[in-house]
């Protein structure tokens, strides 16, 4: 199972997610490739796009590997993980207001002063390119639960049967394409994978607040 590009994945996803059409809900997809795969989602389904901005807290000298996730207001932490190896809190808190900080010029770049899309008693269909980790999929959905959503989905092309099983934890319904194994990365699944760009994701925001002018 192989996508073509986030457009062909968001069209798949759109399809299997049908019965929402209609329904009072909202996209709120991850920047940055989710928001290509969510405004097809969203276009398709007559919704609402926005997003929600998680971010990962890397650990000290490997900023890749996550100590857990960030969103506005919502903390996924690894107390595990962060034990094992001996973080401080000065350098966590640190991390999380550096990623905090950049959550916030984020979103204030991407929405162009727009207000954020009302999720209180909507159905919020949070949409990336596929999950890896699940770290910052899980502040994602607190994140959107905490907002006041009255149901709370993730809806994603592609991600590993394990990860995908402790989300199915975080959310009311999970809806996913595929869960090949073994996985190493979502761009593998991908024939076209190339890095979106912040004005790609502004554009695509705005296009579909145009569409709902």
């Amino acid at each position: 199972m192989t996508f073509t590009d986030r457009v062909d994945a968001g069209e798949q996803l759109a399809k299997a997610l049908a019965e929402h059409a209609g329904v009072e809900c909202v996209i709120l997809a991850i920047p940055r490739g989710g928001v290509i795969v969510g405004e097809i989602v969203a276009r398709e389904l007559g919704a609402p796009l926005d997003v929600v901005v998680p971010r990962k807290i890397g650990a000290p000298m490997n900023p890749e590997l996550g100590l857990g996730a960030v969103a506005p207001g919502v903390r996924v932490l690894d107390p595990e993980l962060i034990e094992m190896l001996g973080v401080s809190a000065e350098y966590l808190e640190r991390e999380i207001a550096a990623q905090e900080r950049e959550i916030e010029r984020r979103l204030h770049a991407y929405r162009e002063g727009r207000p954020p899309v009302d999720v209180q008693g909507r159905t919020a269909i949070v949409v990336d390119d596929g999950v890896a980790t699940g770290g910052t999929a899980v502040a994602a959905l607190r994140w959107a639960r905490a907002q006041g959503a009255a149901k709370v989905i993730l809806a994603v092309p592609v991600a590993p049967a394990a990860v995908m099983a402790r989300l199915a934890r975080e959310a009311d319904e999970v809806v996913v394409l595929g869960t090949p194994e073994p996985f190493f990365a979502v761009g593998e699944w991908y024939r076209r994978f190339e890095q979106t760009s912040d004005e790609e994701v502004v554009d695509a925001l705005s296009r579909a607040a145009g569409s709902r002018a």
